[in-house]
């Protein structure tokens, strides 16, 4: 009973209120705490870092309170050797305070790597040993052989390069391949809505090879012309059209769906 009567009393009403103000106060300061630890509402814009050499991408993260840290290196021909291929988060993104801007960088020195064997192979195993050793298949030519459709040569700068010959990776390699001892010639492939790397894909199952490929306007950037499909080729496609192995095809690219050519339909009684 006196544990009730003091719940009445104006000594406990004083430690409640003591005790409910303390809690407010420890409230209020976890939450003015975790704003500054956080940075609640302070976001950095992520500055395009592409290009740029390690000493620049160094000045320019500190700049801005960041951080980078390297993850991979690989050659391209396409930028300056030792400069900054890509980078994660993409530039504009909004971040926090020190987070880390991932990058991959051009190698100074090329990656080299030996050339494999592929005389006496089929296309199909040519194409897969060269994406195997990283190298890039060009151009195809055709030579009368009873070989059909097997490497006679590869080549690389117009010169035919041997098996085990240190080269570039990434490097294009063209080959000659047996036609058989008559005129062979192939169907037209029909690439419309297809993008430029299973075009090419298929262009070479056909035996052929690709010609001068053409972007319209609706392609802006390097991330549009990886998704861009055909809209148009020279040859036209014809089911019962034919050409002969090693001749090219030209392909036209958009990102406009509008371009694509309307499928055959068959009016049904």
């Amino acid at each position: 009973m006196d544990f009730f009567r003091f719940l009445g009393t104006r000594q406990f009403f004083r430690h409640l209120m003591l005790a409910a103000v303390i809690g407010i106060i420890l409230i209020m300061a976890t939450l003015v705490w975790l704003k500054v630890y956080t940075h609640h509402g302070q976001a950095i814009t992520v500055p395009e870092l592409t290009g740029l050499t390690e000493q620049e991408v160094s000045d320019v993260t500190a700049s801005r309170e960041l951080r980078y840290e390297i993850v991979d290196s690989v050659y391209s021909s396409e930028m300056p050797r030792g400069t900054v291929l890509k980078q994660n988060p993409h530039p504009g993104s909004q971040v926090k305070k020190n987070r880390r801007i991932f990058l991959t960088m051009n190698a100074v020195h090329p990656e080299m790597v030996s050339m494999p064997r592929l005389v006496g192979l089929s296309i199909r195993q040519a194409r897969l040993a060269l994406q195997n050793a990283g190298l890039t298949l060009g151009e195809i030519e055709y030579r009368p052989d009873y070989a059909i459709n097997n490497v006679l040569q590869q080549m690389h700068n117009d010169s035919v390069i041997t098996a085990g010959t240190e080269i570039r990776k990434g490097s294009v390699i063209n080959l000659v391949l047996g036609m058989g001892l008559s005129n062979e010639t192939t169907r037209v492939p029909d690439l419309a809505g297809l993008d430029l790397a299973t075009a090419s894909e298929i262009i070479t199952d056909y035996y052929l090879n690709i010609g001068a490929v053409t972007y319209d306007g609706s392609v802006m950037d390097a991330e549009d012309s990886a998704t861009a499909f055909v809209w148009r080729q020279y040859p036209d496609y014809e089911q019962l059209k034919r050409l002969n192995l090693g001749m090219e095809v030209d392909i036209w690219l958009t990102m406009d769906s509008t371009l694509l050519p309307e499928p055959d339909t068959i009016a049904l009684d």
